[in-house]
């Protein structure tokens, strides 16, 4: 049995020439946010800037 308020978070990577686009996704709101960077960075580093600010807009709207 799945748990509904468990929060999962899909990252999708696109390389666009020198750069790469990461989309973060929440399951529970759908809410999606995208940051790019250079290729040569660490995908670590690039998901985890994306979930960063992620977290911010989640915060953003419970406020609202």
């Amino acid at each position: 049995m799945s748990d509904p308020d468990r929060r999962d978070i899909y990252f999708e990577l696109v390389r666009l020439g020198h750069s790469v686009k990461v989309v973060a996704i929440d399951s529970l709101t759908a809410v999606e946010v995208s940051v790019v960077g250079p290729a040569t960075a660490a995908r670590s580093d690039l998901e985890r800037l994306a979930l960063r600010k992620l977290q911010a807009r989640l915060r953003r709207e419970e406020q609202i």
